[in-house]
């Protein structure tokens, strides 16, 4: 009786962590799609700030430190939750503050992204968006960690806050067991961010050009 229970118990275990698993890659593929879909709309708009003015080139270079700012913040949260996130309750460093620091991290960054095109609206606009697409992942994430962690899960729901960090909180904690390559993946989805100066920068080229046609203009 005792190994069925324990084959079962691996078994449930299996099937959560595939669970989790798909909820992070439907993190990852919302991210990349509305990305793609920014991407797409800026090919044929550009900012009212003209491309080399002093406030556009301000909103780029602010832009460039919230990408850096998600990218560090992303690797931080990574030595936290290293893979214990359907195993324990991870209550150290950013997760003392906020419960989904990867998410909020990530959110920060896009704004970066979006900040690329020189227009506060496009970098608030993508950060929105992002902000509500994680809300649904979120909502999918705590109906099932609070099956499995349970209890200890729900006093962690009641003390910190779901997305917006609240800095009195903080406690360093315990980081765990170290997995470098959690930390190197984080790393490289993270880089896709960097990916957008270069390619804001040939738009912005292109559109000076007359390559590309500009359809519209936001602020």
């Amino acid at each position: 009786m005792p190994a069925v229970q324990n084959a079962t118990h691996d078994s449930g275990r299996r099937q959560q962590g595939q669970s989790l698993s798909r909820y992070q890659r439907t993190r990852r593929y919302m991210l990349a799609g509305l990305v793609v879909l920014l991407c797409a709309l800026l090919l044929f708009g550009q900012s009212t700030f003209p491309p080399e003015s002093v406030v556009h080139e301000t909103i780029e270079m602010f832009g460039v430190l919230l990408i850096f700012l998600g990218i560090v913040g992303r690797l931080w949260s990574t030595l936290y939750i290293g893979g214990r996130k359907s195993a324990e309750v991870v209550t150290g460093g950013p997760y003392s503050i906020t419960r989904n620091p990867l998410y909020v991290f990530s959110t920060v960054a896009a704004a970066g992204v979006g900040a690329q095109m020189g227009s506060f609206t496009a970098m608030f606009g993508l950060a929105l968006l992002c902000a509500l697409a994680f809300h649904v992942v979120i909502l999918r994430e705590e109906r099932f960690l609070r099956e499995v962690l349970g209890a200890p899960y729900e006093a962690y729901l009641a003390r910190v806050p779901r997305f917006f960090p609240r800095l009195s909180l903080y406690d360093e904690g315990d980081t765990g067991s170290f997995q470098p390559k959690l930390l190197k993946t984080t790393l490289l989805d993270g880089l896709v961010f960097l990916l957008a100066m270069p390619f804001f920068e040939s738009i912005d080229s292109a559109q000076m050009a007359g390559v590309l046609p500009v359809l519209f203009t936001v602020p």
